[in-house]
C-alpha cells in the first residue's frame, strides 16, 4: 500500500482541507507508485501564509549567523544521506543516478556558501555630505516568500530558493512542482530536524492551476520566486504587477552551441552529446541547438549522431543507462509533437525521433535521443524550448553568421563556443546574449557561488546563485545618523 504524505503548516504535518490527493508515479515505471500526497486549493495555502507570518515575526529577529547555522547542519543532513536522497530522486524524476547525486551535491553547496553569507549579508556605508551624520545601506527581510520550484531539479532548485530565503530572515511557503512531492518532503522534514521554528518554511503540495494560483495571488505574500516555464511565468508576472508584489522569474532558454572550424571537435562532440541529452534534454540549460562552421559540419554532424545512436534507454538506477525517462506521458508528446513539426517544416531526422516503447521502456516516458538537420533559423524547432532530448544542428559560414542565428530567439540564458582563438573567444563573450557563456565547455553546469539567470524571455533580471540572490531576498533600508545636535537640511544646507 501507498504511504500517504502530508503538507507542512505551522510546524505540524497536516492533510489537505480537501482530504484529496494525487499519486506521485515512477517516471521509468508507471506502475511504480512512491506515494499520494495532499492536492492542495487555496485554504491550505491560506492557512500556510498565516502561519509564514507568524514565523516570520519571531525568526526575523533571530541573528543571521544563527539562522545560517541552520542551514549549514540541514547541508550536513544531505551530505550524510546523499546516496539515499539521490536513488529516491531517481525513481521520482527520473534523472539517472550520476545525475541525481550531483543535483543533491549542489544542495549542499548551496548550504555551505548560504551558511557563509549569514556573517556577511554585506550593507554599504559611503560619506555623508553634512558634518556629523553617518549614513549606512542595510539589507532587511522581504517577509513571506512564494517559493515554486519546478520538478526537473527537485532538490538544487529548491534549495537555491529556501536557503538564502531563510538566512536574510524571510518566512517561506514552499509549494514543490505536483511531479516531485517526495523530494520536497524530505527537504523540508531535513530542515525541520536541523532546528528551523514552526512556521518559518511551510509546505504545501498540489497543482499549480490550484495551490500555485492561490499563492502567487495571496496578499500576505510579498516575493514570488518562481522557476517554470515562460507561459506560466508571464502569467505570474501579470500577477504580482497587479498586486504590487516582488517577483523573481526563471523561465525558458533554447542555448545553443557554436562549433568553429578549429575546435577540438571530439570535445565538442561531447559536450553537444551532454548539453543536449543529460537529463533527458529536461535542462533549462540544455543545448538544443547546434550551430556548426560549415568547413566542419559534415565531420561534426557524422560522430554526433553516431554517439547520439549508442546512447542507452533505461531506468536511472541501472548502471548501463546513459538517458533515463522525460517526467510525463504530458511532455512525451510535447516532444514528439515538435519532431513532427521539424519534419514538416523540411528538417531531416537523422536518429531518433520516436518514443521507445519496446520491452520495459513501455512501462515509463522514454523518447530516443533525436538529432535534426537541415535545420534554418527560423524553424519552431530552432526558436521554440521542446525540454527533451532533441537537439537542432544548424549550419554558419562564420563567426558572425554563428552568433546572428544564437541571438534569434527570445530566450536568453545559456550559450558556448568550442575554438582554440582566443580573439573568436572574446568575441563571442561579448555578442552572445545570454546571461551565461562557457569557453570549450558544454552549456549545462552552474556552479552556486556564480550567479544563474538570463535576459530577454528567460526571466526578469533577478539572479539565483552567489552574491546576487540577496538582492531579491532583502530590502535595502538606508539608515542616516545625525550626530550634531542641530538640524541640518541636506541638500539645502551644503
Amino acid at each position: 500500500m501507498a504511504h500517504g504524505y502530508q503538507n507542512y503548516i505551522g510546524g505540524e504535518w497536516v492533510p489537505a482541507a480537501s482530504g484529496q490527493t494525487f499519486d506521485d508515479l515512477n517516471p521509468a515505471d508507471r506502475d511504480d507508485l512512491i506515494g499520494r500526497f495532499p492536492r492542495s486549493d487555496a485554504r491550505d495555502v491560506d492557512r500556510a501564509v498565516q502561519a509564514a507570518q507568524e514565523g516570520f515575526a519571531r525568526w526575523a529577529r533571530v541573528p543571521a549567523p544563527r539562522r545560517a547555522e541552520v542551514v549549514r547542519k540541514a547541508g550536513e543532513t544531505l551530505r550524510r544521506r546523499k546516496d539515499e536522497l539521490g536513488r529516491l530522486m531517481t525513481r521520482e524524476m527520473g534523472k539517472v543516478l550520476t545525475e541525481a547525486l550531483g543535483d543533491v551535491q549542489e544542495g549542499i553547496d548551496t548550504a555551505e556558501y548560504m551558511f557563509g553569507e549569514g556573517r556577511r549579508l554585506f550593507g554599504v556605508q559611503a560619506p555623508c555630505e553634512l558634518p556629523q551624520k553617518f549614513g549606512v545601506a542595510i539589507r532587511v527581510p522581504v517577509g513571506v516568500v512564494a517559493a515554486i520550484t519546478p520538478w526537473n531539479f527537485p532538490l538544487a532548485i529548491p534549495t537555491w530558493k529556501i536557503f538564502p530565503a531563510l538566512v536574510c530572515g524571510n518566512a517561506v511557503v514552499f509549494k514543490p512542482a505536483e511531479d516531485t512531492p517526495l523530494l520536497a518532503t524530505l527537504l523540508v522534514e531535513i530542515l525541520a530536524e536541523a532546528g528551523l521554528p514552526g512556521g518559518v518554511l511551510n509546505l504545501v503540495q498540489g497543482f499549480g492551476e490550484e495551490a500555485g494560483d492561490a499563492l502567487v495571488r495571496h496578499p500576505g505574500v510579498h516575493l514570488v520566486s518562481f522557476t517554470g516555464s515562460t507561459e506560466v511565468g508571464r502569467k505570474v508576472a501579470t500577477i504580482c504587477a497587479a498586486e504590487g508584489k516582488k517577483v523573481s522569474l526563471e523561465m525558458g532558454g533554447k542555448n545553443v552551441i557554436l562549433v568553429m572550424d578549429d575546435a577540438r571537435l571530439d570535445l565538442a562532440v561531447d559536450g553537444a552529446v551532454w548539453g543536449g541529452f543529460g537529463t533527458s534534454g529536461q535542462r533549462c540549460t540544455a543545448a538544443s541547438r547546434v550551430i556548426v562552421h560549415e568547413g566542419v559540419a559534415s565531420a561534426f554532424l557524422d560522430r554526433f549522431v553516431e554517439r547520439a545512436r549508442r546512447l542507452r534507454l533505461g531506468g536511472g538506477l541501472e548502471p548501463t543507462t546513459d538517458v533515463g525517462p522525460v517526467i510525463n506521458a504530458r511532455q512525451l508528446q510535447r516532444i514528439h509533437e515538435y519532431t513532427q513539426i521539424g519534419r514538416s517544416e523540411g528538417a531531416r531526422v537523422l536518429t531518433g525521433g520516436e518514443p521507445a516503447t519496446e520491452g520495459a521502456l513501455a512501462r515509463g516516458h522514454f523518447y530516443r535521443p533525436t538529432v535534426f538537420a537541415d535545420v534554418e533559423p527560423k524553424m519552431r524547432i530552432a526558436r521554440e524550448e521542446i525540454f527533451g532530448p532533441s537537439v537542432a544542428v544548424l549550419r554558419a559560414k562564420n563567426l558572425d553568421e554563428a552568433i546572428e542565428i544564437a541571438n534569434a530567439t527570445n530566450y536568453g540564458l545559456s550559450s558556448a563556443i568550442y575554438t582554440r582563438d582566443i580573439d573568436r573567444a572574446f568575441r563571442a563573450i561579448e555578442a552572445l546574449a545570454t546571461g551565461i557563456t562557457y569557453v570549450n565547455a558544454s552549456t549545462i553546469g552552474a556552479e552556486v557561488q556564480f550567479p544563474f539567470g538570463g535576459v530577454r524571455q528567460t526571466g526578469n533580471g533577478h539572479r539565483e546563485g552567489g552574491w546576487t540572490v540577496l538582492d531579491i531576498m532583502t530590502e535595502w533600508k538606508t539608515v542616516y545618523i545625525d550626530y550634531s545636535g542641530r538640524l541640518q537640511r541636506a541638500q539645502i544646507d551644503v
